[in-house]
C-alpha cells in the first residue's frame, strides 16, 4: 500500500509548545495556570435550565442563524450596553463557538491576495484561519512591556489590498485593553476605505478598575464595519459548550451566514434555550468584572514576595510576568523548568509571535478557583 502524496495547507503548523505543556503538566501533575478555562463550575441555574430544554425535547436542529430567543437578547444587550441596534433576524448569528465565528467571518470575506493584518502576540488561530484562505498575514508587532498599538506602524502597513484588521480587546495574552485613543486612530485609518474589522470580543465583560470596554459596538463609525465576535462560553464559565455568537451589519453577516451554515450549520439547541434564559438575568455577566478582578487583585498579591515582575492586567483573565532579570532561559524554556520543578504550568508569550519573539514573559491564568490560586503562587513565590 501506498498513502496519497499530501501538499499542506498549513505546512508550518506542527507540535506546539501548548502540546508540550499539557503533555508536561500531566506527567508532573502541575497545577494548572496554563489553560484559559475556568476550574470552577458555572451558575446551577444554567445546568438546569439546559435539562429542561432536553426534556421538553429540544434536541434536534435549532435555526440556523440560532434560536430567536437568543438573538434577541442578545441585540437588546448590545443597545443596552453599548447603544447601538442591531436586527436579530439579519445582524445576530449563533454560533458553535466564537471560534468558528471568527473562522466563518475570515472565511466568508477574505479572498486569496488579500492582506490581514494581525497584532501580535496574537491568538494562535488568526494567522491560519488567512493562510487558509490564499490571503498573506501582516502582523504588526506589539512590545513589551506597555503592548501598545503602534499606529503610525499600522497606517504604514495598510495597502489597496488590505480587506481586514483583526482586533482583540481585551487581549490575549496581553490584558491590554483599547482605549479613546486607539478607537480615534482606528476610526481615521479605516474611514472611507473597504477595511472589515474583524473584533474578537470574548472578554467584554471582563475589564477591570471600572474602565469602559471599547468595542465595536460602541463606536458607530467602526459598528457598520465591523464583524463583533463573542463567546457564551467565556462568559457563563461554560467554554466545553462551544456556543458563541457574532453580530454585524447585514451585507457583512449575509456573507458570513453562507459559510456558517455549511460548516456547522447550527449550534446546540439545549444549550442556546439555557443560554437564551440566563440572559434575562443580566447581573450573571454585569457581575463577571468584580469577579474575576477579585480573582487577578488575589493572585497579585499572593505574588508580591515572588521574584516575578508582573504586568497590570486591565481586562481578560490573564497576567503577564517577566523573568529575565532571574534567568538566561528561553520562556519556552522557564516554562517547562516550572512544570518539573515547581509544580505550575504557564504559557510562554513567545508562542504568540510569528517570528517567535522572546521577551521572557509568560502568561497566567486566574479563571481558578481561590484556593488553586493560592497553591499556585506559594510555588512561584519559591522560584
Amino acid at each position: 500500500m501506498s498513502t496519497p502524496t499530501l501538499r499542506s495547507k498549513l505546512p508550518a503548523v506542527g507540535t506546539t509548545i501548548f502540546t508540550v505543556i499539557g503533555q508536561l503538566s500531566a506527567q508532573y501533575k502541575a497545577i494548572n495556570l496554563s489553560q484559559g478555562a475556568p476550574n470552577f463550575p458555572c451558575d446551577p441555574a444554567l445546568i438546569r435550565y439546559a435539562h429542561e430544554a432536553m426534556l421538553a425535547g429540544h434536541n434536534q436542529y435549532a435555526p440556523m442563524t440560532g434560536l430567536p430567543a437568543l438573538r434577541e437578547a442578545l441585540a437588546a444587550k448590545a443597545e443596552a450596553l453599548y447603544g447601538h441596534t442591531y436586527d436579530p433576524a439579519d445582524e445576530v448569528t449563533v454560533m458553535a463557538s466564537a471560534s468558528e465565528a471568527l473562522f466563518s467571518a475570515v472565511t466568508a470575506l477574505v479572498h486569496p491576495g488579500d492582506e490581514v493584518i494581525i497584532f501580535e502576540p496574537a491568538f494562535d488561530s488568526y494567522a491560519p484561519m488567512v493562510e487558509l484562505q490564499g490571503a498573506i498575514v501582516v502582523p504588526v508587532k506589539l512590545n513589551a512591556p506597555e503592548f501598545a498599538i503602534p499606529w503610525d506602524e499600522v497606517a504604514a502597513k495598510i495597502s489597496p489590498r488590505t480587506r481586514m484588521i483583526v482586533l482583540n480587546t481585551p487581549h490575549n495574552p496581553t490584558g491590554t485593553v483599547l482605549g479613546e485613543a486607539d478607537i480615534a486612530a482606528l476610526t481615521r485609518l479605516t474611514d472611507n476605505t473597504d477595511i472589515v474589522i474583524l473584533s474578537d470580543e470574548v472578554y467584554e465583560h471582563v475589564v477591570f478598575d471600572g474602565q469602559l470596554h471599547h468595542g465595536m459596538s460602541r463606536h458607530p463609525k467602526l459598528a457598520e464595519r465591523a464583524v463583533v465576535v463573542g463567546s457564551f462560553g467565556k462568559t457563563f464559565h461554560v467554554t466545553g459548550w462551544r456556543v458563541g455568537f457574532c453580530m454585524a451589519p447585514a451585507a457583512l453577516m449575509d456573507e458570513v451566514r453562507k459559510v456558517h451554515q455549511f460548516a456547522m450549520f447550527a449550534a446546540d439547541t439545549p444549550m442556546q434555550h439555557a443560554l437564551a434564559k440566563i440572559m434575562q438575568q443580566p447581573d450573571n455577566y454585569l457581575g463577571l468584572a468584580a469577579f474575576y478582578q477579585q480573582k487577578r487583585d488575589l493572585l497579585v498579591d499572593a505574588l508580591k514576595d515572588s521574584r516575578l515582575k508582573l504586568h497590570p492586567s486591565a481586562g481578560s483573565f490573564f497576567l503577564l510576568a517577566e523573568f529575565g532579570h532571574l534567568s538566561d532561559e528561553t520562556d519556552s524554556q522557564f516554562v517547562q523548568r516550572l512544570i518539573r520543578e515547581h509544580g505550575v504550568s504557564t504559557i510562554p508569550v513567545s508562542a504568540f509571535y510569528s517570528d517567535g519573539t522572546d521577551a521572557r514573559v509568560i502568561r497566567l491564568s486566574f479563571a481558578k478557583d481561590d484556593a488553586t490560586l493560592l497553591a499556585a503562587a506559594e510555588r512561584l513565590c519559591r522560584v
